[in-house]
């Protein structure tokens, strides 16, 4: 899926011009022996205060009074379902794992992507998603700082953080690690409140 539409540009902009609205992230840290993963959930509600037809162009509203506008693409199912009033609720998901890769494997990149559309007749909304594994390096590993550096296949070096010091003894100058990083944006729409 090349195009996103709605759900990347509500999500990307709700979340950008709304960032107030969810100060707070919930953000869950997991370890294992080898493995640490991070991830992270912010969500954003607003309304729909304007709807452009023609345009096919959304103004929404946040609770903190933040307003952006939207351009829908027409591979968004149901646009003409949504009303001034409805309640949009966009949930964004993240989260990055890094493991040590055992082997030899070659130094890579792959991406997939998954989407859900609402059904037909129903209210907008959807989920989509992505998963990018990249294995890669360790080139440095530099306990003081807590910092581990990474080349990835296009000989791209990436310093990251490691709290973790028991993490940061099992990573050694030459290892093979599988960094693993998914995000998912999922849209909701409810019908404006009958007056």
């Amino acid at each position: 899926m090349k195009n996103r539409g709605l759900m990347i540009m509500a999500a990307l902009g709700l979340v950008v011009q709304a960032a107030a609205a969810q100060p707070n992230p919930s953000v869950d840290v997991q370890r294992a022996p080898g493995q640490v993963t991070a991830s992270g959930t912010a969500t954003v509600t607003a309304t729909v205060v304007g709807i452009e037809r023609a345009t096919r162009t959304v103004t929404l509203k946040t609770s903190k009074g933040k307003t952006v506008q939207l351009e829908v693409g027409e591979e968004a199912r149901n646009f003409d379902q949504l009303a001034v009033g409805d309640i949009v609720t966009v949930q964004y998901r993240e989260a990055i794992s890094l493991s040590l890769k055992k082997g030899a494997g070659p130094l890579s990149v792959t991406e997939r992507e998954s989407s859900d559309r609402s059904a037909p007749g129903g209210k907008p909304g959807g989920t989509v998603g992505r998963e990018v594994t990249v294995i890669a390096d360790v080139v440095a590993v530099n306990a003081p700082s807590k910092t581990v550096t990474l080349k990835g296949p296009q000989g791209n070096q990436l310093d990251l953080l490691v709290d973790d010091p028991e993490q940061l003894k099992a990573v050694r100058k030459g290892d093979r690690v599988q960094v693993v990083y998914t995000e998912a944006m999922a849209i909701s729409v409810e019908p404006a409140k009958k007056k």
